[in-house]
């Protein structure tokens, strides 16, 4: 029976490479000298003391990235103040290169087996643009789109994932839920959405997973 089934994903940092992965595609587009942008978060938790502050709740995730808009703004002589300036302005103009290659092959699969495909996110449009998303690689793949942006629900209010389950039409069981944040992944917990915790520097095991736990 197919669409019996759903994956759904998170959009930064699960779909596409994160902005600490995708330094080089930034540089170029912004003009940016090579290595100019030396802050790497889980990657180089070292290298991040903000991001670290970030992972232990003493600001938000949205605090870190209008602190490093502003920082990279600053590097151009501009003055950035909201987040979608940094993301547009960085890889708005080739969003293929910044798919992961592992998102790529989980979607394809799980679309090709018939079953559902939802992204649940907090800022997609906000963030990346209607344009980015038009473009995107293997959007047209996804039966439902839950966008903060417009909902104005964001995770882990336990409100956003009752919303793509309402959309997808199927019972939580047959879901499963894909995000690197750990708030998010708690709030699927609360809700009894199965889920993964997207670790973004092992993306293969994370979707190998999700893919596992769909019967794929």
């Amino acid at each position: 029976m197919t669409g019996d089934r759903a994956l759904i994903l998170d959009f930064g940092g699960v779909v596409t490479r994160t902005l600490f992965e995708t330094h080089d595609i930034t540089e170029r587009a912004l003009g940016l000298p090579a290595g100019s942008l030396t802050w790497r978060g889980p990657f180089d938790t070292a290298s991040d003391p903000l991001w670290l502050a970030m992972q232990n709740r003493e600001i938000s995730e949205r605090d870190y990235w209008l602190a490093r808009t502003g920082e990279v703004g600053r590097m151009l002589g501009e003055e950035w103040t909201e987040m979608q300036t940094f993301v547009r302005r960085a890889r708005g103009a080739e969003p293929e290169l910044v798919l992961r290659p592992e998102a790529r092959d989980a979607i394809v699969k799980v679309s090709a087996a018939g079953l559902k495909l939802a992204i649940l996110s907090n800022e997609l449009d906000l963030f990346y643009g209607v344009e980015f998303r038009k473009r995107f690689p293997l959007i047209e793949l996804f039966d439902v789109i839950v966008d903060a942006t417009y909902t104005k629900i964001l995770k882990p209010d336990p409100r956003a994932y009752e919303l793509v389950l309402s959309e997808l039409g199927l019972p939580r069981e047959a879901c499963v839920f894909v995000d690197d944040q750990k708030k998010n992944i708690e709030g699927a917990e609360a809700v009894r959405l199965p889920f993964v915790h997207f670790d973004v520097t092992r993306p293969a095991e994370g979707y190998a997973r999700a893919l596992a736990m769909l019967g794929l």
